[in-house]
């Protein structure tokens, strides 16, 4: 019974001493990136941390010791954000193109504010890492006491191939303050080929009004390619049938990453039968990251 008592002894203690072990061990295989509070940025492995202290082995400067006190922001890093020695920020609008959605969506606890022409107000957040729930308002309220324009946006996420295919279901739903209204809005369902940096996206919705829905869809098909560390390509296209007719929307522009928000402009022109010439009408908008970082 004494031997049994000493081996038990023993077995736990090994079992604690082990499982301690297993949590002070940093991940000497990955890479991360570690903000501090006066503006630096640093780049390497974690060797050794602690609760005061970490450790980071960097090419540039060798070994250095960061108080955690003036860590900001400490990240991993996707070794495809490594690029010449610098990171490539994540895209800060990777579920959206200039307005359309794609297949990918927010993970849990990351957030955005969006402005279009000012005017456009949006926020979202990841409730999930599949589901994100948002709204926003125009406030025409401050025009003489206009109907103000105010909508939800609940999008569903589905990973089919881990980045490479994706589907994306949700809706926008919206009314007018300060009138009687039924309701407007739009539910659509989307698939997105590629990643969150370069894909393209085939999407299918239907619009309802005054308690009608339409009879004919409208159809996206949008895309987006990273040309550099801070540059995107960026193309929206709406295809609308309304009766016999086929509206026409096409775009093209760009976004640039601006320390961790996004600018975004470029050029709709509508097409549509009888227009005697082509019009391009501008975008602007802009996007900032809230929550959580990765």
């Amino acid at each position: 019974m004494k031997n049994l008592y000493h081996f038990i002894q023993i077995l736990i203690l090994s079992l604690l001493t082990n499982s301690l072990l297993g949590q002070s061990q940093p991940d000497s295989s990955a890479l991360f990136r570690i903000e501090t509070r006066d503006g630096n940025e640093y780049i390497g492995l974690i060797v050794a941390s602690d609760s005061s202290k970490v450790e980071l082995e960097t090419s540039m400067l060798g070994r250095i010791t960061l108080p955690r006190t003036s860590i900001v922001v400490m990240s991993k890093l996707n070794p495809e954000s490594l690029k010449a020695g610098q990171v490539w920020q994540e895209n800060p609008q990777s579920g959206r193109y200039f307005w359309s959605p794609n297949g990918y969506g927010l993970r849990k606890g990351e957030g955005y504010y969006q402005n279009i022409w000012v005017l456009w107000n949006q926020a979202s957040v990841g409730v999930t890492d599949n589901f994100s729930i948002g709204a926003g308002m125009i406030p025409l309220f401050f025009f003489g006491g206009l109907p103000t324009p105010v909508w939800i946006v609940p999008k569903f996420s589905i990973p089919v191939v881990k980045d490479k295919f994706n589907l994306g279901a949700g809706a926008i739903a919206g009314t007018f303050l300060g009138e009687k209204s039924s309701g407007v809005g739009i539910v659509y369902g989307l698939g997105t080929y590629g990643n969150r940096n370069n894909n393209l996206t085939l999407g299918l919705g239907y619009g309802y009004a005054g308690g009608e829905w339409s009879s004919s869809p409208v159809i996206t098909l949008s895309g987006m390619a990273r040309v550099g560390r801070k540059g995107y390509i960026i193309t929206e296209n709406y295809f609308i049938g309304i009766g016999n007719e086929t509206i026409t929307l096409l775009s093209v522009g760009g976004r640039t990453i601006i320390k961790k928000a996004g600018f975004d402009y470029g050029l709709f022109v509508p097409i549509i039968s009888g227009m005697d010439q082509l019009i391009a009408i501008p975008w602007l908008g802009f996007t900032v990251p809230l929550g959580k970082k990765y």
